[in-house]
């Protein structure tokens, strides 16, 4: 297992500026998979290399957390990941192509019992907790807005849309509008998006 900074992998940059990794230092660093086209700002910490894939075409942000020591986490192509997002990615997590994570967001395969039954948190014997996890499954056109968490055992169904500041713990429609805490239906979204993905690819 890697538990790496990836600033550590490279000479310090001003920390106004720290820039994002050039194709050579990614192709360096042992992820699981990456694609062309990758940007990650050096100042993100990716916990577990070997059990990150990342498609094509990513800008993920500064400041951005990976925390896959156990589980995985898959990205697929088109995705671009806002400053200050952290994916806890020991239940899984897998993200489909054209995806948008705005600043702030939090997604969690996997949380501690909040009932009060067991004891909480990693540096307690895990015989004495019971943790909540499952794959969280983010399909193609997602986009999430600032400040939104995810919970474990969601799906988010392709084209769903979150207002910012919401809670998702229940699966989310496809082509469909959600807010709130927890996230309610909205209204329906519009798929005109996909004639402008069909006009990209061809």
């Amino acid at each position: 297992m890697h538990c790496t900074t990836l600033m550590e992998r490279v000479d310090k940059m001003p920390l106004l500026d720290p820039g994002y990794f050039s194709d050579d230092e990614l192709a360096a660093l042992p992820f699981r998979e990456i694609g062309k086209n990758v940007k990650i700002g050096k100042n993100s910490t990716f916990i577990g290399l070997e059990n990150i894939s990342l498609g094509s075409n990513i800008r993920i942000d500064g400041n951005v957390t990976f925390a896959a020591a156990s589980g995985f986490i898959s990205v697929g192509n088109y995705v671009h990941i806002g400053g200050l997002s952290h994916f806890s990615c020991s239940g899984g997590i897998e993200i489909g192509n054209y995806c948008t994570f705005s600043q702030g967001v939090r997604v969690y395969s996997a949380s501690d019992d909040y009932s009060g039954k067991t004891l909480t948190n990693p540096t307690t014997p895990a015989s004495l907790r019971k943790e909540i996890r499952g794959l969280v499954e983010i399909q193609n056109h997602v986009i999430v807005g600032s400040g939104s968490v995810i919970l474990p055992k969601t799906t988010l169904h392709e084209g769903s849309a979150v207002g910012a500041l919401s809670m998702i713990n229940s699966d989310l429609k496809a082509w469909t509008i959600y807010a709130g805490v927890p996230a309610k239906r909205i209204r329906k979204r519009s798929r005109e998006l996909l004639n402008l993905e069909w006009l990209e690819s061809n």
